[in-house]
C-alpha cells in the first residue's frame, strides 16, 4: 500500500451514535476495558463493593472495525453496569508505523481475523490470536478486578468468527460464547479464503482451527452457545453460511440457540438491539 493511500471502502451499513452511561473506563492503544461504577450502577441494589472481583464479557470487532466501533455504537453499558461485567473490547489487528497492510478493506489493518499469521510480511505482527488468548488477559487481570474464573465471549461478524472458534479451541476458559452475524466457515466463504490462505499459507489444513464449523466437525464441544442472525443481511448467503453452523451443532449434538432475526441487517442497529440481551446471557453463565 502506498503511503497516505486510503484503503478501499467496505460495502456501506448504517449506525447510530449513543450516549454513554455511568461506568468507569481504561483506554489503551489497543483496547478499551469498561467496567461498572463501585459508585453508581444501573440498579442501587447491584452496587458492587469496592474490591469485589467481576465477570469478564470480550466482544470481538469486524472487518475495518477498532474497538471504537462497539464502545461508541454497542449499547452495552446499561446491561453491564447491571449486571456487573467488565466489558474488554480490543482491536481487530496491529497497526502502526512498520505494520504490513493492504489496499482491501478485507485484508491488512483492520482485519486480522483473530489468526496468529505464517506467512510474510504478515508474520510476526499479525498474532491477534495469541493477543486475545494470552497477552492481553495478563493484561486485564493485571490492572482490573477480574475474575477470570468467570469468562465469556463475543462478537460482531469476522469478530463472530473470532469469538466462535476462541471460545471453542478454550472451553475450559470461556463459559458462554455468543456472536451477532459471524463468519461461521471461513474455508468455505470468499472472506475466508482470501484472509486465510493470504495470513497462513495454502495448505487448508492449516486453517481448520480457524473455522468454527471445522472444529466441531474436528470434536470441538461447548454447551453455551448463542448466535443471532439478521435475515435481511447482504452478507448472509455469500459470506456468512449461517446454516453451516446449524448444521454443525445438530451433527454434533451441541445444544446451540440460533436465531434468525427477520428484517435485520449487519449493521450496528442489529447489534445494539440485541446486545442487552446477549449481555443478561452471559451474566446468567458467569454466576458464581
Amino acid at each position: 500500500m502506498k503511503p497516505g493511500a486510503a484503503k478501499a471502502a467496505p460495502p456501506p451499513v448504517s449506525d447510530r451514535q449513543m450516549r454513554a452511561p455511568v461506568l468507569q473506563v481504561a483506554r489503551h492503544r489497543a483496547f478499551t476495558a469498561v467496567r461498572p461504577s463501585t459508585a453508581r450502577t444501573a440498579s442501587p441494589a447491584k452496587i458492587r463493593k469496592p474490591g469485589a472481583k467481576l465477570p469478564v464479557l470480550w466482544f470481538l470487532s469486524g472487518l475495518t472495525c477498532t474497538h471504537a466501533n462497539v464502545t461508541e455504537k454497542g449499547e452495552f453499558r446499561a446491561a453491564c453496569a447491571e449486571h456487573g461485567i467488565i466489558f474488554v473490547a480490543p482491536d481487530t489487528s496491529p497497526r502502526g508505523e512498520g505494520v504490513p497492510d493492504d489496499e482491501a478493506y478485507d485484508f491488512g489493518q483492520g482485519a486480522g481475523f483473530y489468526v496468529d499469521a505464517t506467512q510474510q510480511p504478515w508474520t510476526p505482527h499479525f498474532t491477534m490470536r495469541s493477543y486475545i488468548e494470552d497477552e492481553l488477559p495478563a493484561l486485564i487481570a493485571e490492572h482490573f478486578p477480574v475474575d477470570m474464573a468467570r469468562q465469556g465471549i463475543t462478537g460482531h461478524s469476522m469478530g463472530g468468527h473470532g469469538a466462535l472458534t476462541i471460545g471453542l479451541r478454550n472451553p475450559d476458559r470461556f463459559r458462554s460464547i455468543s456472536a451477532f452475524s459471524p463468519i461461521v466457515s471461513p474455508l468455505n466463504c470468499p472472506w475466508g479464503d482470501k484472509a486465510l490462505g493470504g495470513y497462513l499459507g495454502d495448505d487448508r489444513s492449516d486453517w481448520r482451527e480457524y473455522d468454527a464449523c471445522a472444529l466441531i466437525e474436528d470434536g470441538a464441544r461447548h454447551a453455551n452457545l448463542l448466535v443471532d442472525q439478521g435475515t435481511a443481511d447482504n452478507f448472509l448467503e455469500e459470506q456468512l453460511k449461517t446454516d453451516l453452523l446449524v448444521d454443525a451443532c445438530k451433527s454434533a449434538d451441541i445444544p446451540a440457540e440460533i436465531r434468525m432475526q427477520p428484517g435485520y441487517d449487519h449493521s450496528y442497529y442489529f447489534i445494539s438491539t440485541f446486545m442487552a440481551e446477549h449481555v443478561a446471557w452471559h451474566a446468567r453463565h458467569l454466576q458464581g
